[in-house]
């Protein structure tokens, strides 16, 4: 029988991912909120949508810093690892097989709790669904 590690991934349909300890950064963040998109793991630091940790197939086995396309080049100057993600070119990406991955990893936690402009995206509001009877 399997043992169970995280009592709260016993009540989770889906698998956390292996890279829930990225997000682990953020836990003593009184803004942080976790919520899983996609099968993948996503972090919101005040209300902006930071860092999305994937571990599935390439290209979303990695993480997912949400950004726009006018601060691409000022962060990959700062973290040579970020490339724009293959499929969602908007936001940058840096592999979990890049040799790199650690290193980066810990800079975009770092400037994401300093609070990096550069970093984080509003996310757009849900339209409500208007009840059907």
């Amino acid at each position: 029988m399997a043992r169970i590690l995280n009592p709260l991934a016993a009540r989770s349909r889906t698998p956390h991912s292996a890279l829930a300890w990225v997000l682990e950064a953020f836990e003593r963040d009184a803004t942080y909120m976790h919520k899983r998109m996609f099968g993948c793991d996503a972090a919101y630091i005040d209300g902006n949508l930071c860092v999305v940790v994937a571990d599935r197939d390439d290209p979303w086995n990695g993480v997912l810093v949400c950004t726009s396309h006018d601060r691409h080049a000022a962060l990959i100057a700062d973290i040579p690892a970020l490339q724009p993600h293959p499929v969602l070119g908007k936001w940058l990406y840096v592999s979990q097989h890049d040799a790199g991955f650690e290193a980066a990893t810990a800079s975009i936690t770092s400037l994401i709790l300093e609070r990096d402009p550069r970093i984080g995206v509003e996310p757009k509001p849900r339209p409500r669904r208007s009840k059907t009877r």
